[in-house]
């Protein structure tokens, strides 16, 4: 099954835990759910509620515990149905089937006298108690709770008979799940208080999302997590929380390869930060960034690579064209190229996919191509942009990983910025690229902006991609006027260099 743990009960601190057979989910409750206790579920149609019921119960059949489900309103035939579909295996799980069989429509069963809530409540119960003292489970999962109300003359008597059903299946050693299907006219908020934990199921523009806003007994991990249904049931990407990671590593200087390149940057970029590379489409910003895995793997070093807006043939093409052997790096395990589709998945789960690289393969630098499309995964303002990017540089920084964003600005030659995307205030080092125009032809021109570990050169240089790589030349001191896309030489400069 998709992301069960091999173990069901385990200790975190001095509260053992039992596993809800969803990895992501268990992270974020710090082990587990808190045995003998009952959780309820809750979220709108269609947001994964018995998927993860199953996932709890089909956990605890597989490590010998005794699983039961109390349907109170789809018939076993489509839960057994729509489980296969996910590659669930139900034979261990028992179930107490209570929900209306189609009988109840074709023949006459009104009551004239007394209300459903009198005739039905006590075979009702009756038949829970009797299925809950036979089995003793370990594990009970009730969709839908609300079912209840049917069979409750008031919502006091819902609520007391709500309490006293997960009270007499806890006090039996069980650990309860429950859902509830809530609408305006009859909320949840009472089921919300009696139980000992909240796990809210939800969608958004940015996809599915699980949050866990109450949690009895025990801290959980804060955060907005993101959540996918996929083929073999659910997956969940917890937020990243960067100050939980942390690895020693020795700071020193990373060459880029380039040594006029290194001489701007006072010997390289110190491993564990994070430098921006900001320019104009075509200047030459995921070249320049290549050159250091380049000269990483040389070192024996491993790089991870993120295209958010070029596939990976064309970057092959085009780096083995300019003596980047990117194929061979490829080869030898020192470079892994991965191409994202931003609008496919959430940045929680590209967090996770990024962290589970380094902590498995691991890695020394990884660099993000770009921003922008980074971006688009996001789905939402400025401040979510950074605030994701953040966590994530402060992880892989912690990790001793040397980082690199790619940034690409909307101004040709026109007015300088840094960068169009916001994110100046995360870089520890920032190199920008320039198109100019220079007596009648386009030519680059390369800087460095910002370097908080060590001083840097304030000149300007030309940059040239040659059949060899990148081309640095020495300062251009004569000129002024770079940064405004229309250079001149100055009255007293040499027109030299």
């Amino acid at each position: 099954m998709n992301d069960t743990t091999d173990t069901t009960t385990k200790e975190q601190g001095t509260v053992s835990r039992i596993s809800t057979g969803i990895s992501g989910l268990d992270e974020i409750l710090r082990g587990g759910l808190i045995p003998e206790r009952s959780y309820l579920v809750r979220g709108r149609p269609g947001t994964g509620k018995t998927i993860l019921g199953l996932h709890y119960l089909t956990t605890g059949a597989a490590n010998g515990e005794t699983s039961l489900f109390i349907n109170l309103e789809e018939e076993i035939k489509d839960i057994e149905q729509n489980g296969d579909q996910l590659g669930f295996d139900l034979t261990g799980i028992d179930f107490l089937d209570l929900s209306p069989k189609s009988d109840f429509f074709t023949d006459d069963q009104g009551y004239d006298i007394f209300e459903s809530s009198q005739v039905e409540r006590d075979p009702f119960v009756e038949s829970i108690s009797d299925k809950v003292t036979e089995l003793e489970p370990d594990r009970v999962f009730v969709d839908p709770i609300t079912q209840l109300r049917y069979l409750t003359g008031d919502e006091y008597q819902f609520r007391k008979q709500a309490l006293s059903f997960m009270r007499m299946l806890s006090e039996n050693g069980a650990t309860v799940l429950f859902t509830t299907q809530a609408t305006d006219a009859k909320p949840d908020d009472d089921l919300q208080f009696m139980s000992d934990g909240t796990i809210e199921l939800g969608d958004s523009a940015m996809g599915h999302t699980i949050d866990v806003p109450k949690f009895r007994g025990s801290s959980v991990q804060d955060g907005h997590h993101a959540m996918e249904i996929t083929d073999a049931g659910i997956e969940v990407y917890p937020e990243l929380h960067p100050g939980k990671h942390d690895k020693q590593f020795e700071s020193e200087s990373i060459s880029s390869g380039v040594p006029a390149l290194d001489e701007m940057l006072n010997g390289g970029i110190e491993r564990g930060t994070v430098t921006v590379i900001s320019g104009p489409t075509g200047a030459g910003k995921t070249t320049l960034g290549t050159h250091f895995m380049k000269e990483a793997a040389e070192r024996g070093e491993r790089s991870l690579m993120y295209l958010f807006e070029e596939s990976a043939p064309t970057l092959r093409t085009r780096s083995e064209a300019i003596d980047i052997p990117i194929r061979e790096m490829e080869e030898r395990g020192t470079l892994a190229i991965e191409e994202v589709e931003p609008l496919d998945l959430s940045p929680q789960q590209f967090a996770q996919d990024v962290r589970r690289e380094i902590e498995g393969d691991g890695g020394d630098i990884v660099m993000i191509d770009g921003i922008r499309g980074y971006q688009l995964s996001i789905q939402g303002g400025q401040q979510d942009l950074t605030r994701k990017l953040h966590a994530l540089c402060r992880y892989l920084t912690n990790m001793g990983v040397t980082v690199v964003l790619v940034d690409e600005s909307s101004t040709v030659m026109e007015e300088f910025s840094a960068t169009d995307s916001g994110v100046s205030y995360l870089a520890d080092n920032i190199l920008f690229l320039r198109h100019i125009e220079y007596g009648g032809e386009l030519r680059k021109v390369t800087g460095v902006l910002k370097k908080r570990t060590s001083d840097f050169e304030r000149a300007l240089r030309e940059l040239e991609i040659t059949e060899s790589g990148l081309e640095v030349s020495d300062p251009l001191t004569g000129l002024r006027g770079i940064l405004s896309g229309t250079p001149e030489w100055s009255d007293d400069a040499s027109t030299e260099g």
